[in-house]
């Protein structure tokens, strides 16, 4: 964000102003290896405000993770690197992380971070206050205490030796049963749980058995933390609990270090963050168990498999069982492996928060329709939902969401969730990675998909298991009013329910159906949704005991987005539907809801005009028809012609 467009924001959100983004301070960004020199902009300051790019080949077993930051002087006129799998002193890397950049960072061809036979992840945290800070020292043999600029008391510390081979030292405010983490440690190049040998003092020298501060943490005379005349390095992690400053208003937590217990189930603890994760690190504080990471853009979702990296080892990305669910709030375990949840062993965790956490102020950074197959691959964002199908008939309106992984389901039938070996369809930087799916090859040409992007106020997407009892509430992040939803239960089939606030709580449409506004009090309870948590009645269809459900959320944004409803006459003059745009309609959603009527889909790549407009159809498989004039370009939204629909009442949803 620029220092303009935050002194805007801070104008706006009153006395509080505006803080940080996540998106300003972490990253998850997946690479591609080309074998040459590739910049990777994640929109992170790292050569402004410094922080830690920490870096592991996905394919290869034989590669470390690699951690760089800003703080630790040169090796041989190259930035140093660490290995969190390896006790080794910092040294530099040939041809690796060249450059911190203002918005990431430059790669050379290196087999450890860019080659060209393998795929990459990136983890980019930016120091800031309450969330990250780096440090460095140099030992003394006897107690100091090391300053930092963390702003709040380190609820997680990284520390190690750059020059004596010696361990990675962990520090978490909740690793110890007895509740003196500084008496001991864990170790991230180890599997150990977290260690204290208070009889002979063993491990009482690292930090001196004195708890962090706001300001210093202690370091002892044991010298894996303070060797006399040794360099050291400390990655400093916060815990916000309620007193993040984050977010438009400076008032939002966006990083989590805690604990839980296991159950040994695969209905495992849920985890109550506050919001929803994008990045966990998880590691078993009681038994001897590999630490593990996982991310929502490899796939921390609620498909049966979560690919998971363990830093203390050099090992290929694993997927060998479901991992966790993150939730709106937080995340639930579902392994039974002891890295994740065996019965009555201690946890710890960290934890970042999807992002971002403003509104979308340009409609092309969150929606993006596209025509073709390559096109498929050359979006602006990373795809969290999409729609997809071809101008051809028999084609079937495809969806597929991230948080449901390699599922799949089709907006024209009532089928539940099938399933296809996309192989990494979502881990993509631009759009989504059709490799395997040959029917959008990159020979396609008459392939059509409209791609979401989450955002606050705009769309949301959240999964949930129903128990058919009216009044159920299902929390959600779309931080505003819901104004559409669209609910699947995706175990089984059914149809998809549809809310809408032209309609209010008593009604109903059917997404795969041409049907009416139906009333119905077992569907949405006659309970107009907050914007924390919409409510159900007790329909199976919305709310089946045992039974998995999908629903994406839509609303308003000025100058984005536009939830609404229009009436109109045919052949009684043109109506113009004001949707607030300055540019036109990019995208727009109608149906009849006071008599049966299709799900209409135009949009501007295959051409919103003076004239007949290709449409495609939500609730069928027609092919594209163009011989009538159902929409016209209006600056402020859209037109319908005199005769561009029959008379009646239409709800609508569109994008600019």
């Amino acid at each position: 964000m620029s220092n303009i467009a935050r002194m805007m924001q801070r104008a706006t959100a009153g006395a509080g102003g505006a803080g940080l983004d996540v998106d300003e301070v972490f990253s998850t960004f997946l690479i591609d290896g080309n074998g040459s020199t590739q910049a990777i902009n994640n929109g992170l300051d790292l050569s402004g405000e410094g922080g830690l790019v920490w870096i592991k080949n996905r394919d290869d077993a034989g590669s470390h993770h690699m951690l760089y930051d800003t703080v630790q002087p040169l090796i041989s006129s190259k930035i140093a690197r660490l290995r969190s799998s390896s006790a080794n002193d910092a040294d530099s890397g040939n041809n690796e992380l060249s450059s911190f950049n203002s918005n990431g960072f430059t790669l050379g061809g290196s087999y450890n971070t860019n080659s060209s036979s393998y795929d990459y992840v990136s983890w980019s945290f930016r120091k800031a206050p309450k969330f990250m800070d780096i440090v460095t020292y140099t030992g003394t043999g006897s107690t100091q205490n090391i300053s930092h600029n963390l702003g709040v008391v380190p609820a997680m510390m990284m520390v190690k030796s750059l020059g004596s081979n010696s361990r990675w030292n962990v520090y978490h405010k909740d690793a110890s049963p007895n509740g003196t983490p500084q008496n001991g440690r864990m170790a991230l190049n180890t599997v150990d749980p977290w260690g204290e040998y208070p009889t002979v003092g063993v491990f009482s020298g690292l930090w001196n058995n004195t708890a962090p501060t706001d300001s210093v943490f202690t370091v002892g005379s044991y010298n894996d933390t303070n060797a006399s005349g040794y360099s050291f390095v400390a990655y400093l992690f916060a815990h916000n609990n309620n007193d993040g400053e984050f977010g438009p208003s400076a008032d939002q937590d966006i990083i989590k270090c805690g604990s839980y217990t296991g159950n040994g189930s695969t209905t495992g603890p849920v985890i109550d963050l506050g919001f929803e994760p994008q990045f966990l690190m998880i590691k078993n504080a009681s038994t001897s168990s590999d630490w593990t990471i996982l991310d929502t853009m490899r796939g921390l979702d609620y498909s049966d498999n979560d690919p998971f990296l363990r830093p203390n080892l050099s090992n290929a990305e694993a997927a060998a069982f479901d991992c966790a669910n993150p939730l709106a709030t937080g995340f639930q375990l579902k392994a039974t492996s002891v890295m994740f949840n065996t019965n009555n062993d201690t946890f710890i965790y960290m934890a970042i928060r999807r992002g971002p956490l403003a509104a979308p102020d340009d409609a092309t950074k969150v929606f993006h329709p596209v025509k073709g197959g390559p096109d498929h691959n050359s979006v602006p964002f990373p795809t969290d939902f999409v729609i997809t199908t071809t101008q051809g008939s028999g084609s079937d309106n495809w969806t597929l969401t991230r948080l449901l992984g390699e599922t799949y389901m089709k907006t024209n039938g009532s089928n539940a969730e099938g399933s296809h070996n996309f192989q990494d369809i979502f881990a993509d930087m631009t759009g989504m990675d059709w490799d395997t799916a040959s029917w959008w090859s990159s020979s396609a040409t008459n392939t059509v998909g409209w791609h979401w992007k989450r955002a606050p106020s705009y769309f949301d997407v959240c999964c949930y298991t129903g128990n058919q009892t009216s009044g159920r509430t299902v929390s959600h992040n779309l931080g505003a009013v819901p104004e559409m939803m669209w609910v699947k239960r995706r175990n089984a089939a059914a149809d998809w329910k549809v809310y809408h606030s032209a309609l209010g709580n008593t009604k109903h449409l059917n997404l795969n159906e041409t049907i009416a506004a139906a009333t119905d009090s077992s569907i949405w309870n006659n309970t107009t949704p907050t914007a924390s948590v919409f409510t159900l009645g007790y329909d199976i269809k919305v709310n089946g005991n045992n039974d998995t459900f999908v629903a994406y959320l839509f609303a308003t944004v000025a100058g984005v987005s536009k939830v609404g409803s229009f009436s109109h006459t045919n052949d009684g003059g043109d109506t113009n539907v004001d949707c607030g745009f300055s540019s036109g309609a990019r995208f727009v959603l109608y149906k009849q809801y006071d008599s049966s009527g299709a799900w209409y889909v135009l949009d501007s790549v295959r051409g919103i005009v003076a004239g007949n407009d290709p449409a495609l159809l939500l609730n069928s498989n027609a092919a594209e028809d163009s011989s009538y004039d159902q929409i016209d370009p209006l600056s402020s939204g859209f037109t319908i012609p005199s005769a561009g629909v029959g008379t009646g009442d239409y709800i609508f949803y569109a994008i600019a």
